[in-house]
């Protein structure tokens, strides 16, 4: 835990965020100061209204009013969010919001990209490259002269299996073509079938070369069909036009499962796999290529620069050197520069754009953290805290919503919500510095120091799960036991091989439920009612207590207000202006029809049942046994707070884990893998999430949690450490036992700061 480093003085009084009447969500008429150009920590239990405040309510109103300062031209590709209900917002400044959403899946953004890293270490290779070949974008596998011509700059070159397209032994009209889209009379068979290039009666097994030739690689022609002028072109032209050229991530699940069996991708034999073409690859500095820099570990290629020196590049040399250095610092220094972006978890694409701004020649804005200590060892949240103090001291508002008791020690402010969640949250509990956090007997300042003990004594296993030479990603032919019957931690800091050895292996097996912090499929009308199946349940009780069909009851069926079909909003395009989502006026946002709305259920209507949280529904529904059911597994996993009705979209990423576990708690699994599930939890939630895995084992199951927080480790049975560093550094087992052990003799860095947690260090 770093020691905090002194604040600035305050200009005068009114550097301050002034927050008048705010009521977003489930806020209730909150009013607070926030000091500017501090470090504000906003703390709570889940659902307390943390992010309301200060995602919903001041970096909304702040981008809205820059939104509003471009073209209505502008924002209408930008849109708009609506204005917060709040009173009044004084003092906002420009806010940066930093955030945990994946980066795109465009597959030519890559960590070197995205960081400008390679960027700059293009300029370098253009002025100290030999031999010289050109300027910085004959080095840029994303421009024509830099890519290589075979691949176009992707690095790998793919392969069609053919037997995935079509089936030889059947005719067109038998429904030859097996790829999505061309079952036959469909307009793109008939496209093919009609175009006289083919006999649709014939097997494919019988074409001719020529037909063969026309049916798969024919380019673009215009033939006429009947009456009809069409466009013809080969199925494969067709599907790498269609499906094989798009981004893998936009696709349909269906397409997306078809793209994922027919093509084969492979390491480009002519560029092998660099990107680039044979002049970028022929330049080098001291024996290296861009290419060799790219692949390199950043801890590996920010010492390679370090030992460059030359005057005519010396100050592009020390940007470079300071933000390879800032990703080594915030825990990244395993990744390389060519990873491409949309591979990297929510927890590091956030760090990666902290060191983006980290560059930054701004000052004076606000940025705006969501748990920055995701996926982060405790021996790394130390060095998040210098880059948190580090943005501050450049002059900037720096507002994090966190839970970590590391974090929350160095705030300069710390504004504390609750007391509880959702309805029985959305207050201040508290403002002020962490001394008087500590004592304000708020459920945060009562849990600050609460720590979990070692489990004395530990279950003992029933058998073991048998990994053997796991080698994924950075794992070292990795031979180890998964303990059955017991609750298991993985742990090790970041990049040191816990999801390569647990996802990779374990995640790959039929009788192993993976619980992740994935998104849920579904659109904004989906909601933890009708995602846990609670709903057919509400809508059957509904049904019987008015002596009408269950479809009423649902807002994608009858029961739906016409205007809204819903929703409970409707959506307007203002064509140049950008488009505005209001209240339905028909339904104020009821989402049903009036005469839905007319039948209820112990004197609730339907709406006002989905408007209930979690905990309120449990006790409304105690005499269904169904409801009852589902309600109290949602419970149990702390999220007695989410209101039935909630769009999916709303949630968390730890929120959508933990209605996953929900989920499959009402099956018969035998083995659970979480990973990290402590996230988005407070510290008073944590022990609640303890007692849960406590349960599943207790059933019977075999809980294996990758995990970073302290509480979680102790309160394990059996602990497997990976290291002993990230990266090349990792990928190796250093310490299974139960945690006392490692307490009382690893040498790991796991070991040290689990000592230091329960007290003996």
């Amino acid at each position: 835990m770093g020691t905090p480093r002194s604040a600035p003085p305050a200009a005068d009084d009114h550097d301050m965020i002034e927050v008048r009447g705010a009521r977003e969500n489930n806020l209730a008429d909150v009013s607070v100061d926030i000091p500017k150009r501090r470090l504000t920590v906003f703390t709570g239990v889940s659902g307390s209204g943390k992010s309301s405040l200060v995602f919903g309510t001041i970096a909304a109103e702040s981008q809205r009013l820059i939104n509003e300062t471009y073209t209505t031209f502008l924002q209408s590709f930008m849109g708009s969010p609506a204005r917060p209900d709040v009173d009044a917002l004084r003092n906002l400044s420009a806010a940066i919001v930093v955030d945990q959403e994946r980066m795109g899946s465009n597959s030519r953004s890559t960590v070197g990209t995205a960081t400008d890293a390679l960027t700059m270490l293009r300029i370098v290779y253009s002025r100290l490259g030999e031999p010289h070949v050109g300027t910085a974008s004959a080095f840029s596998f994303n421009s024509p002269e830099g890519m290589c011509p075979e691949c176009e700059g992707l690095g790998r070159v793919a392969t069609i299996d053919h037997g995935e397209l079509y089936d030889i032994g059947r005719s067109l009209n038998e429904g030859a073509i097996t790829a999505p889209g061309f079952q036959v009379d469909s307009w793109y068979w008939q496209t093919i079938a009609h175009s006289g290039f083919v006999d649709p009666d014939v097997r494919l097994a019988d074409y001719t070369e020529q037909q063969w030739a026309d049916f798969l690689h024919k380019p673009l022609t215009k033939i006429k069909v009947g009456t009809s002028n069409l466009s013809y072109e080969g199925l494969l032209v067709k599907l790498q036009r269609l499906y094989l050229g798009k981004d893998r991530e936009s696709m349909q699940p269906h397409i997306r499962a078809f793209v994922d069996r027919a093509v084969v991708f492979a390491e480009c034999p002519e560029c092998g796999g660099s990107r680039l073409s044979a002049a970028a690859r022929s330049a080098k500095i001291a024996g290296r290529g861009i290419a060799d820099c790219a692949t390199m570990q950043i801890d590996e290629l920010a010492a390679f620069v370090g030992g460059i020196d030359d005057p005519s590049v010396a100050p592009l040399l020390t940007t470079l050197r300071a933000t390879l250095d800032s990703l080594v610092e915030i825990g990244l220094g395993y990744l390389s520069l060519d990873r491409e972006s949309g591979t990297l978890s929510g927890g590091e694409a956030q760090r990666v754009k902290m060191v983006r701004h980290l560059g930054s020649s701004l000052t004076d804005v606000t940025y705006v953290f969501d748990e920055p200590t995701v996926g982060l060892h405790p021996h790394d949240i130390a060095r998040m805290n210098d880059l948190l103090l580090r943005l501050r001291d450049k002059g900037n508002t720096v507002l994090v919503v966190e839970h970590k008791p590391e974090v929350i020690a160095i705030a300069d402010h710390v504004v504390d919500l609750g007391p509880g969640a959702g309805s029985a949250g959305g207050r201040i509990g508290y403002t002020g510095d962490v001394a008087g956090l500590r004592a304000s007997g708020t459920p945060t300042g009562r849990h600050l120091d609460h720590r979990v003990a070692l489990r004395e004594p530990v279950r003992r296993s029933t058998g073991a799960l048998r990994i053997e030479r796991a080698r994924e990603h950075n794992l070292k032919d990795v031979d180890v036991d998964i303990p059955l019957g017991v609750l298991t931690a993985v742990t090790g800091v970041a990049g040191s091989g816990k999801s390569s050895l647990v996802h990779g292996s374990l995640g790959t097996r039929d009788d192993v439920v993976v619980v992740d912090q994935s998104p849920i499929r579904g659109s904004r009308r989906s909601n933890p009612a009708t995602y846990s199946g609670l709903l057919d349940a509400v809508r059957a009780a509904f049904a019987k207590a008015n002596g009408v069909k269950p479809g009423l009851f649902s807002a994608n069926s009858d029961g739906a207000c016409p205007k809204c079909k819903g929703i409970g909003v409707v959506y307007t395009d203002l064509a140049m202006m950008a488009g505005v989502a209001s209240v339905c006026e028909e339904c104020r946002g009821a989402r049903f029809k009036p005469e839905v709305l007319a039948h209820t259920l112990h004197g609730k209507n339907i709406s006002e049942v989905l408007a209930m949280s979690v905990a309120q529904a449990r006790e409304f529904f105690a005499g269904s046994r169904a409801a009852r059911a589902v309600l109290e597994r949602l419970d149990d996993v702390g999220l007695g707070y989410l209101r039935l009705g909630q769009p999916l979209t709303t949630l968390s990423g730890g929120e959508r884990q933990r209605l996953k576990l929900a989920i499959h708690m009402a099956e018969k699994t035998r083995t659970y893998v979480l990973d990290e599930p402590t996230t988005g939890l407070h510290l008073a939630d944590v022990d609640q999430l303890l007692g849960l895995l406590d349960r599943l084992v207790d059933d019977g199951a075999t809980v294996v949690v990758i995990e970073h927080h302290q509480a979680v480790m102790a309160h394990a049975d059996w602990l497997i450490d990976l290291g002993p560093g990230a990266g090349h550094d990792g990928g190796r087992v250093v310490f299974t036992g139960t945690p006392a052990e490692l307490v009382a003799s690893g040498t790991t860095l796991t070991a040290r700061h689990l000592r230091e947690y329960v007290g003996r260090g």
